[in-house]
């Protein structure tokens, strides 16, 4: 995880395309946590790989930011879901999640 200022505080951002499993995983775990977020289909930009991998660092979707933190792709979200970190993440960064 990086620090990266392309969210702000209390939101959550997830770079993806329509036809992304791991985009549409991504959700379904926000989902389940009850956590709203704001889903930037890359698809309608010009040159989106280049403009994410100068957003993000990377070129694959989805990319993943909860507040300022850059959490990367979907492996890292569920690797941080598992070790039970997310949670934390999302309090750190003041996320609201509706219980």
């Amino acid at each position: 995880m990086t620090d990266m200022a392309a969210g702000t505080t209390n939101e959550i951002t997830i770079y993806s395309t329509s036809w992304c499993r791991w985009c549409d995983r991504a959700k379904e775990l926000f989902a389940a946590q009850g956590v709203a977020y704001t889903d930037v289909d890359i698809e309608k930009w010009d040159d989106p790989r280049d403009r994410l991998e100068h957003l993000t660092g990377a070129r694959s979707v989805p990319q993943i930011f909860v507040g300022q933190t850059h959490v990367g792709g979907f492996d890292e979200l569920a690797a941080l879901e598992r070790e039970g970190a997310l949670a934390a993440l999302f309090e750190a960064e003041g996320v609201p999640v509706r219980v």
